[in-house]
């Protein structure tokens, strides 16, 4: 009999199973949607793609979180309405995979929309831009804010479908998706930021932004404003500070409802404040769309202030002139930035005695600290009815490429005039020249400085300054100005070599400087010659 060959077992490896993380799956989604968005002939860069990836994003989320709270209505027996009624919500017209091609475009584009029985309807965008609430402040008039400023620049409808399709996988109900999706968000804008020039008007440093908030370090009940929002850089770092503190029921509730306040004039950084604050988890942001120097300032009251302020306001524009008229006779400027200083300080919460004064941390031009003229006596309300008690002087290039002018931190609070200044020069590590768009400036270089806070002693980057070593005036007392660029003392004497074009750039900035001051005395000497008239 033959022998039977013994038979070999042989043992395979376990397949390894990859598990995508939602970080990896939507950053895949929105890739994918960038991607076919570059095929449609309408869209021209990243200026386009964000935005109109945003609406989309914004009416999906709108709708996923109208659900979830209709669902929540409904265990408790109560009636809930959406903001967007039927066929206008996304369950209603996105996940129809047969609306594409031309019948999408029309859908959403146009004024009148016809049905197949001869009917006619109004389009999408003319529906939400229509919306209005009875009381003029709920979310239904936050929707018909956005999408006045808000255009649809695909030209192909089946190309715009599959990118309904991709969004419609997006799970805005999920905190873990929610999460991920917000830090690709804020990926995405710095993307814009660095693609479009444009942008980099409001856009801070993320860095500058937590350090700023960190030094203020706002509490549970306590107001937070930023009246420049642009894409709500301020407003996100600060409800992240306080969601931090936010224990109990009551404590969220206050900072959904009462916490942060933004104000933001051009459309398309309204539409990317309210996504970036909404992803943030921020239900109802509180977006003031208008002009927030409209007002006028001995109309605002103490109802209005708040204890808070952050802000990076926009510098060397101009405003007209019924905005001007908004300010005091001789406080009248064409530079935004002094404009924008004025309103901080009228906005800020009063001291009391059985409460602090508000508190503010803001973004200004070198300019603003040597300025004479107007920019003098805004400076001397400045240092007369606050504690301008720190200056931060940040390194060059901070804010590059969209400025070469340096700039820096003001921190302020009311309640007491300024005996000294403490200052602080932030310089780029010995392994850089200056800052740069390739060499933009870390979280971690602001540690030293953080430590230094509490416990301020002299060094080579800190020195202080007596408050009469900055006010200069003549004979008779007249203020002449209010110099707040002290260099540093540690640094005298020193010399940095700059290449021509560096120089050239320079100058150019600082001639942009020069004219926005020029105008500002030419409309001091006009106001002189019409008051002696």
């Amino acid at each position: 009999m033959a022998k039977t060959k013994k038979e070999k077992t042989v043992k395979k490896a376990p397949k390894t199973v990859v598990t995508e993380t939602p970080a990896q799956r939507l950053s895949g989604i929105i890739k994918s949607c960038r991607n076919i968005m570059r095929k449609d002939k309408g869209m021209n860069g990243d200026g386009d793609r964000l935005p109109m990836l945003t609406w989309i994003m914004f009416l999906k989320f709108l709708d996923d979180n109208e659900q979830l709270q209709e669902v929540n209505a409904q265990l408790e027996g109560k009636k809930y309405r959406s903001a967007i009624d039927k066929p206008y919500r996304w369950r209603d017209w996105a996940k129809d995979k047969n609306l594409t091609g031309d019948d999408l475009l029309a859908f959403i584009n146009n004024e009148k929309v016809k049905l197949a029985d001869g009917k006619s309807r109004t389009g999408l965008f003319y529906y939400l831009r229509a919306l209005q609430s009875e009381t003029g402040a709920e979310r239904k008039d936050v929707v018909a804010t956005v999408f006045k400023g808000v255009t649809n620049r695909m030209i192909n409808g089946y190309l715009l479908r599959d990118i309904l399709n991709k969004i419609d996988e997006i799970h805005f109900t999920s905190n873990e998706e929610l999460n991920s999706l917000s830090h690709l968000y804020e990926s995405i804008l710095k993307e814009m930021r660095d693609a479009s020039g444009d942008a980099g008007e409001f856009y801070t440093p993320r860095p500058v932004v937590r350090f700023m908030v960190e030094m203020l370090d706002p509490k549970i009940g306590e107001t937070v404003l930023d009246p420049a929002c642009g894409t709500g850089g301020f407003l996100v770092e600060a409800f992240e500070h306080l969601k931090r503190q936010a224990k109990t029921v009551e404590h969220k509730k206050v900072l959904q409802e009462k916490s942060i306040i933004g104000g933001e004039a051009k459309p398309l950084p309204y539409l990317l404040s309210q996504m970036n604050l909404l992803l943030h988890g921020l239900n109802y942001p509180k977006i003031d769309s208008g002009n927030s120097l409209r007002v006028p300032l001995r109309d605002i009251s103490d109802k209005d202030r708040v204890d808070i302020v952050l802000a990076n306001p926009p510098f060397g524009g101009e405003e007209e002139k019924g905005i001007l008229n908004n300010f005091p006779d001789d406080k009248q400027t064409t530079e935004t930035a002094l404009l924008f200083l004025q309103l901080i300080m009228r906005k800020l919460k009063r001291k009391k005695p059985t409460s602090e004064g508000g508190r503010a941390s803001i973004v200004v031009p070198h300019g603003t600290l040597f300025a004479d003229g107007i920019a003098a006596r805004v400076k001397k309300q400045l240092i007369e009815e606050f504690n301008l008690h720190t200056i931060v002087r940040l390194g060059e290039g901070i804010f590059a490429p969209y400025t070469t002018i340096p700039c820096n931190l003001l921190f302020f609070q009311h309640g007491e005039p300024t005996k000294e200044i403490w200052y602080y020069e932030l310089l780029p590590p010995s392994d850089k020249k200056k800052y740069s768009k390739t060499k933009p400036i870390q979280f971690e270089e602001f540690d030293e400085i953080k430590r230094w806070w509490s416990k301020r002693k002299a060094s080579d980057n800190a020195w202080k300054v007596k408050i009469k070593d900055v006010v200069t005036t003549d004979e008779t007392g007249k203020l002449i100005n209010v110099n707040l660029d002290i260099k540093n003392p540690n640094r005298k004497g020193e010399f940095e070599y700059k290449e021509p074009a560096e120089l050239v750039n320079s100058i150019l900035e600082k001639e942009k400087l020069i004219i926005a001051l020029m105008k500002g005395i030419e409309n001091e000497i006009n106001l002189m010659i019409s008051n002696e008239a």
